[in-house]
Formats: C-alpha cells, structure tokens, sequence
C-alpha cells in the first residue's frame, strides 16, 4: 500500500465517523455557508500579485513535522501582506498536522481565496469545506475515477466553489479533464512514491488546455524557477514546504517573493 493508498483509506473512515457526529443539516447552519466565494482563478491573474498560492502545512508524510510552532493567523496574513495571490490550508489532521479550525482561523483574518487542501473522496467533504470558509476545493486525479472526479466537482460548482485538479502525468490528466474544473494543478510530487522532479510540470503544460488556470506545484525552491515555469504557460504556483521549513514562513515567503518580482521585471525590461 503506497502513501497515497493509506490516506485515502483513511479518509473514508474518517469521513464515516464526522458525518455520523456533524450532519449536514448543521454544516448548512455555518455563517460560511451563504457567504459568496472569492475566486481563486481571478485573484491568481491579478497582475499586481505573485500568481502563488501559499500553503500553510505543518508536517508531511515524506518530510516528518516541517514547523510544529507556526500560528495561523500570522502565517496567513503574512503570506498575504507579502503578495501571495491566495492560501492553501492543509485540514489533514492524521498526515499532515492540519485541521479544519486552521482554516476557519485563515479565514477569520484574510478576505482573499483559500483552497483546502484535503484529500477530498465525499460530497460530505465538499459541504464541509464550504462550511468552514473555503473557496476551492482539491481533486486528486490519482484518487478517484473520472466519473466519480467529475461527480465531485459537479457537486463543488452547484454550492459555488471552484475547483482545482491534481494530475501528476499525462495519463490521469487525459481522463480526468472535465468541464467542471476550474484549475488544473500539475504536482511536482509523486503521490505515491513522493519523489519530486520539475520536469513533470514542463512536461504537461501544453497538454492542459487553456480554458483552466495552470498552476504548478510542489518542488519549487528558487525563484527563477518561477520565471521557467511562467515562460512555458503556467499561471500560478502553489508553494508550501519551502516557506514553511523557516522559523518565520510569512518572512521567507516576503524575501522570496520581492525576488522573483526584481526576476520578473527584469526579465520584462528584457522582452521589451
């Protein structure tokens, strides 16, 4: 059983057990749940910001705990005074250190689009996610059948989320490509075996059609990169490990974001 394999297993018993104690009924009662969506796919565009989608994750299966002390609340709001263009919230509590009270308190203290991160194989996540004050929802391609993947984003739309796939090769992107998306994310990293390499993004780029938003992610240490990955056709980029692992994520995020920005002008100047 790989990595992914167990999670996912574990998903759908937890999915049991929350369902049984927090019926649908009360997720519809949450403040969140009338409230209108901020969009991930415009703000992501927006040219005065970076294009990246700062993920706020304390540990990993593959990297143990990445940053056990950092507070959500100053994490977030730093991401965003640094000009990241939206936030990933990791709510995996069994894998990943997270919870859905990190992304209630994300939301609390930014106007601005959050996806929660989770590994999403019920309707009863969905409803969660919209509960807790998420804008986006996650769909692994590698999780789910198509039929069923397209069943679930279906489902996200009609409550007014967008949705952001996750393919890792060409193989699950050609069947899992649906019109209910609204992102499509390459991961860098091998779900199953969690190695990381680039070169998938650079790879599948121009087979994502261009009616979704290409981000890329995992992997993304240096922020020339960003200008590689830019240049080939991606719009935004998700970026979690590599802030969180300093003491101080929103500092990292700042410095690495002024840079890639003095890059982008640069290379702008350059073009013209």
């Amino acid at each position: 059983m790989n990595i992914l394999d167990k999670i996912i297993a574990q998903k759908h018993i937890e999915v049991a057990e929350r369902s049984s104690l927090v019926p649908v009924k009360l997720l519809e009662k949450s403040p969140f749940f009338e409230g209108s969506v901020v969009s991930m796919k415009k703000y992501v565009c927006d040219p005065e910001k970076s294009g990246i989608i700062a993920e706020f994750k304390r540990k990993s299966p593959s990297k143990g705990l990445i940053n056990g002390a950092a507070a959500v609340e100053a994490v977030s709001i730093g991401y965003m005074q640094a000009g990241a263009s939206a936030l990933s919230i990791l709510t995996d509590t069994d894998f990943f250190g997270g919870s859905n009270a990190d992304l209630k308190e994300a939301r609390k203290f930014n106007f601005c689009p959050i996806l929660r991160k989770d590994f999403v194989v019920d309707e009863y996540q969905i409803l969660e996610a919209k509960s807790i004050g998420a804008d986006c929802i996650l769909l692994i391609a590698a999780a789910l059948e198509p039929a069923r993947l397209k069943e679930l984003a279906a489902f996200a739309k009609s409550l007014g989320l967008e949705v952001l796939m996750e393919v890792h090769d060409g193989e699950e992107l050609e069947r899992s490509l649906c019109d209910e998306l609204d992102l499509v994310g390459v991961n860098n990293r091998n779900l199953k075996t969690f190695d990381v390499s680039l070169q998938t993004s650079l790879d599948l780029v121009d087979k994502i059609p261009n009616d979704f938003l290409k981000i890329s992610e995992s992997g993304i240490s240096d922020p020339a990169t960003l200008i590689t990955l830019k240049k080939a056709g991606f719009d935004g980029f998700l970026i979690g490990e590599n802030f969180m692992k300093s003491s101080r994520p929103e500092q990292a995020a700042y410095n690495f974001i002024k840079e890639y920005k003095k890059l982008h002008a640069k290379e702008s100047t350059v073009s013209i």
